[in-house]
């Protein structure tokens, strides 16, 4: 290493040394999670994934201002109505505000049926912060404005197209996203407090602790979860409300999913139960709780960041598929599961694609946790180079 004291460096050198010498202090005192959270902002994929995980948490908490109307909501002028697509210029000529043409019914000639057709000669512009529907902001703070909709209150936009009902499939969407958002996250935690506590007991205790409790994640294992779900819904009273149901699902999501994350804590606590650092806590006198959680669990970290954040895709997954087929959450209650449920008969396929947008949501939360948890494995290596 030179030494910043030699007389022959230039000042340009001294500065330099000087600042490399202030980046090996800042990286030798920072703590593990400072170290992490500088190796995760240098995998951009990760980083892009976070903020698209953002985004939408975001949209989801604040859906009653971000959805221009609510899950319920109906237009029974525009029933199936195809997406509508701001543009700024049209027949009639361009414009430097976005709008959307106004919409008139005539009848399919093939079917017979009434369809909305654009009509070119009205428009409609669009703008932030219009005033609407009086909703409640997480559920207390009142508000009529909404971030987007049409300068006449009498009219609506649909930027995804309406439903057999008439309903806004964009609104219903970022409503739904927040639900099967907050079913992942509060499956996840509690599945993952529940692995720590079984997991962690019977790695540390071992011997007849570790037989009964293996034993019983044995046949949680091997209950087939379709039956399971199956006779759960049917047990689910049907005056429950859409409240009781949304917390029943998420605490049977969470009840049967700790299993294998415990199986794989118990294997790691069993690795390192007998180091010297264990054994030193031991005869110091700590309690079994303070090794579990001060000395042992924070060896294998990184394991356990990479397998909480692989069990949201998993969680999210479980709730969309049960409520696709009927066993989960059901209307009134609105998640990707359920409005994916409108979707899957043909007629639907053929006539009314754009219901199935809320797939691409699905797609898109997997795919990000998957990638976060990419790079939370690599971030959380005590071995990986830091810059």
């Amino acid at each position: 290493m030179t030494d910043m004291s030699d007389p022959d460096l230039t000042p340009k050198q001294k500065r330099q040394l000087e600042k490399e010498h202030q980046q090996r202090l800042k990286y030798y005192s920072a703590s593990q999670w400072t170290l992490i959270w500088w190796r995760f902002k240098r995998h951009r994929a990760a980083m892009l994934a976070a903020v698209l995980l953002g985004l939408m948490a975001l949209a989801g908490i604040f859906a009653e201002f971000v959805a221009p109307y609510g899950p319920v909501t109906r237009d029974t002028k525009y029933i199936e109505g195809p997406p509508q697509i701001p543009k700024f210029c049209d027949d009639n000529g361009c414009s430097l505000r976005p709008f959307i043409n106004g919409t008139k019914t005539e009848r399919d000639p093939v079917t017979l049926r009434a369809i909305s057709v654009p009509d070119p000669d009205t428009r409609y512009y669009i703008s932030l912060f219009v005033k609407g529907e009086s909703v409640k902001v997480l559920g207390f703070i009142p508000t009529d404005r909404h971030l987007i909709g049409l300068d006449d209150p009498d009219q609506k936009i649909h930027f995804w197209g309406t439903d057999d009902l008439g309903r806004d499939v964009f609104s219903r969407t970022i409503y739904a996203t927040r639900t099967s958002l907050s079913i992942g996250v509060l499956g996840v935690l509690i599945s993952f407090f529940l692995a720590l506590a079984i997991g962690g007991a019977a790695g540390f205790f071992g011997g007849m602790t570790d037989n009964v409790i293996q034993r019983v994640t044995e046949v949680i294992r091997v209950v087939p979860i379709i039956p399971l779900y199956m006779g759960l819904a049917a047990a689910m009273p049907k005056e429950w409300s859409t409240t009781q149901v949304y917390f029943a699902m998420t605490l049977i999501l969470g009840l049967f999913g700790w299993p294998t994350l415990a199986r794989r804590i118990r294997s790691q606590l069993l690795s390192i139960r007998n180091e010297d650092y264990v054994v030193a806590a031991r005869l110091a006198g700590a309690r079994p709780r303070r090794i579990i959680t001060q000395h042992m669990l924070p060896s294998f970290t990184s394991f356990i960041i990479v397998d909480l954040v692989i069990s949201f895709p998993y969680m999210i997954l479980s709730e969309t598929a049960l409520s696709f087929v009927g066993l989960g959450l059901r209307p009134p209650s609105v998640s990707w599961g359920v409005l994916l449920q409108q979707a899957q008969s043909v007629r639907a396929i053929e006539q009314t694609p754009w219901l199935f947008i809320p797939a691409v949501f699905v797609v898109v939360a997997v795919l990000a946790f998957t990638v976060i948890g990419d790079g939370l494995r690599d971030a959380a290596d005590p071995y990986s180079e830091a810059k």
